[in-house]
């Protein structure tokens, strides 16, 4: 049954290319937005908190403030609607799920820039 469900997946589902990121680093995803016959294209910029699952079954989490309100959503790495991924900032973190970001503030919530080629 794995190896049937492996194979569709590798045969029909279309892989979307996209810079590598990891936990720790600021991200813009932009996305199209369908609202009756018009379609228009929004973006959502930030942290990525965690990268889950693997193969065309992966998600990541990015988490974002909005005033003082901190919003997250999940996207699949192979979402139809995803147009592109910016890689703004790559941070150094010591974990691949940050969730302990959801409790700092300030000048805590800063994670340190590293410069990766």
């Amino acid at each position: 049954m794995a190896n049937l469900i492996d194979f569709v997946q590798s045969e029909f589902v279309a892989k979307n290319e996209f810079p590598d990121f990891q936990s720790g680093d600021t991200i813009t995803v932009y996305y199209e937005i369908k609202e009756g016959q018009k379609t228009r294209t929004q973006f959502f910029r930030g942290v990525v908190i965690q990268r889950r699952g693997a193969g065309t079954s992966e998600t990541f989490t990015i988490r974002k403030m909005s005033g003082t309100i901190g919003v997250e959503r999940i996207f699949p790495i192979n979402l139809p609607a995803i147009q592109k991924i910016e890689v703004n900032k790559q941070g150094k973190v010591r974990r691949a799920r940050i969730f302990y970001f959801r409790d700092l503030t300030g000048k805590k919530a800063r994670i340190k820039e590293v410069r990766r080629n």
